[in-house]
């Protein structure tokens, strides 16, 4: 108990949804934090999302869309990809994939 205290006292600065004010903060650490805070266990496929967009991120300076995770998602998956990410994350891409991935909320979707 003792250690998740002092880790949050180590969680990098939030906006008021709880969204990392920057991305740049963002490590495993943080994301495991991230996805307690949603009642979220991470398996492998929550990290081979996470990883996919952060790995978008750094490269697009900008959030994944959700359909592009879909897409990365259905080259293992086939069509049940966009299924799949909804079970991963059943409170929405934006409210829980963007969050745990350390995004900043994007402002112009939908929180679904």
């Amino acid at each position: 108990m003792e250690q998740a205290t002092d880790f949050a006292t180590l969680m990098p600065e939030r906006d008021g949804e709880g969204y990392l004010v920057d991305p740049a903060d963002w490590n495993e650490d943080v994301a495991r934090a991230l996805a307690r805070d949603e009642n979220i266990e991470l398996n492998d496929d929550h990290w081979d999302v996470l990883h996919f967009m952060r790995d978008f991120y750094e490269e697009n300076q900008v959030a994944a869309d959700a359909r592009f995770v879909i897409k990365h998602l259905a080259e293992r998956m086939g069509r049940e990809a966009q299924k799949k990410l909804f079970v991963l994350f059943p409170y929405g891409y934006v409210k829980q994939a963007c969050k745990i991935a350390g995004m900043r909320r994007p402002r112009a979707w939908s929180t679904g």
